[in-house]
């Protein structure tokens, strides 16, 4: 059987449970591309080995998930802007036989919200949960819509001061005790944590708090509803669940290694949701 004449992966380890090979084969059959995108399962010490082989292998890049990403940044010969902000590397493509990093969670956070939230960046305050790696794409991506009053609230209080001094101006840290007040005047609250995430039913915040006018984002995708976006719909706030932002980050890569832009449709987010819950447990949009 002839070799497909482009391929490319997303890697892990695990990643027999990523839906990226369904994303990226829906867009594969939707554009007739002769192609190929799988996953591999790599395991922390044999991921260098993989960077070094994967031109010769015949991959055009691929995507990295946990607990490759900061492996990639530090493995690439060449990262993109938003890669170095973050300090992590999702997305590998090669330029005249180089390999380039780049980091596309930020893009996808902020497409999900202009696609179910427009005009959201305008709504004032931006309140993060969370200081992991998540919250690094989120941040980048509020500052480069402008936002100039971004609050991360952790548990550990130390993370967020992290943050606060790898992004500097407009972005402060806060204690999981300031929340509440923290939420008066925001316009815009994302949880980046784990709560809220299947098998875990705890309140990530109180949307309470939270003026009328108040967007309320969870990255978390399954549940598609999370406890608190459950608690958001419930006092009338727009909400938007997680599911978006894995959709929109897939389109740059696919983009760099099969030379067209695919689009986030409704046919493509059924699909996934199909995958994820049963069609008796999709929330009602």
């Amino acid at each position: 059987m002839a070799e497909t004449s482009k391929k490319a992966f997303v890697t892990g380890h695990p990643i027999k449970h990523s839906r990226s090979p369904m994303i990226h084969g829906h867009w594969l059959a939707k554009h007739g591309i002769d192609g190929s995108y799988q996953a591999i399962d790599v395991a922390p010490e044999n991921f260098a080995e993989f960077l070094a082989t994967l031109q010769a292998n015949g991959y055009r890049g691929g995507n990295v998930t946990i607990p490759h990403k900061e492996a990639a940044f530090a493995g690439v010969a060449r990262r993109d802007h938003a890669a170095d902000e973050i300090g992590a590397v999702n997305t590998l493509w090669f330029e005249d036989g180089t390999l380039w990093g780049g980091n596309t969670d930020g893009h996808g956070f902020a497409a999900n919200l202009d696609d179910h939230a427009p005009g959201w960046a305008a709504n004032g305050p931006a309140v993060v949960l969370g200081a992991g790696g998540a919250a690094r794409a989120v941040i980048h991506a509020l500052k480069a819509r402008g936002l100039g009053d971004i609050r991360i609230v952790n548990r550990t209080l130390a993370r967020a001061i992290e943050l606060r001094d790898r992004f500097g101006a407009g972005v402060s840290a806060h204690p999981l005790a300031a929340t509440g007040e923290l939420l008066r005047d925001a316009g815009l609250l994302v949880n980046t944590t784990a709560l809220g995430m299947q098998g875990n039913g705890d309140l990530a915040a109180d949307p309470k708090g939270l003026p009328a006018h108040a967007v309320v984002n969870d990255i978390v995708y399954v549940p598609l509803e999370t406890p608190l976006l459950a608690a958001a719909r419930a006092r009338g706030l727009k909400t938007v669940d997680g599911l978006g932002m894995l959709l929109n980050q897939a389109v740059p890569g696919f983009e760099r290694w099969f030379g067209v832009r695919p689009k986030v449709t409704a046919e493509l987010r059924a699909l996934i949701v199909a995958d994820l819950v049963p069609k008796s447990r999709v929330p009602k949009s």
